[in-house]
């Protein structure tokens, strides 16, 4: 039997928390998989903390925040401690409809990727988010397959699955701030087999992004001097 991790960082998401643990435990499962949900509670400041304790799920409370990248690596460090066959990366803001998670357990028996990125550009399905967010994820796109050669239409998509190989470099190595474009440079250096499938996602009802528009530039030339020094350093 396979087991999965679904690692779920939070950071103030008392609104949407519950529905999105709820819905993963009620997600129909093949037989031959296990899931176990893990809540990274990123040091919270409202009751995220109180109301994932009451919910079927593992509760990892950090100490202090820090920030997306270092709760998502928490989790990876636990899914590769307690011996999980793959790690799924799961929005807390509801962003990421469980259902999708069952494409991911398809294409692993379709391929031997090891991380499987799920993109919403590829069907065009669900919420596309505003044009100058696409916008800005085509500039990334074209750095990364312009370093790499590697082609992702949604290089900024938080939901993807890794297999235990990538686990192993995630848990030692991993970006703090905007991880999901940048860590595709990680995966790429230690050779790892990336795909994308077509999922759809949903508008967060609630809540606020950590990416505003007032931001967005800095945004841009941030991420894009990420994935550049990734891609030279050593």
């Amino acid at each position: 039997m396979k087991s999965i991790a679904v690692i779920i960082p939070a950071y103030n998401e008392e609104y949407s928390i519950k529905q999105v643990v709820k819905q993963l435990v009620e997600l129909p499962m093949p037989d031959d998989y296990r899931v176990e949900i893990v809540v990274v509670n990123d040091c919270s400041s409202d009751n995220t903390k109180l109301i994932c304790e009451k919910l079927d799920c593992v509760l990892l409370n950090l100490p202090s925040n820090l920030g997306i990248g270092g709760a998502v690596q928490t989790g990876f460090i636990y899914a590769y401690n307690n011996d999980f066959d793959f790690a799924v990366q799961v929005d807390g803001d509801g962003q990421h409809p469980a259902d999708q998670l069952i494409k991911f357990i398809d294409k692993t028996k379709q391929t031997d990727a090891d991380v499987i990125i799920g993109s919403r550009y590829i069907e065009k399905e669900g919420f596309q988010s505003s044009l100058q967010r696409r916008l800005g994820i085509g500039l990334l796109n074209f750095w990364i397959k312009l370093l790499t050669g590697i082609r992702v239409t949604d290089c900024t998509s938080g939901y993807r699955m890794l297999n235990r190989k990538s686990l192993k470099i995630v848990r030692d190595l991993y970006p703090d701030d905007y991880p999901e474009p940048e860590s595709i440079i990680i995966f790429h250096k230690n050779k790892l087999k990336i795909a994308e499938i077509p999922v759809v996602m949903k508008n967060r009802e609630k809540g606020k992004s950590s990416i505003h528009f007032l931001s967005s530039i800095f945004y841009m030339i941030k991420v894009s001097l990420a994935i550049f020094f990734t891609y030279i350093k050593k």
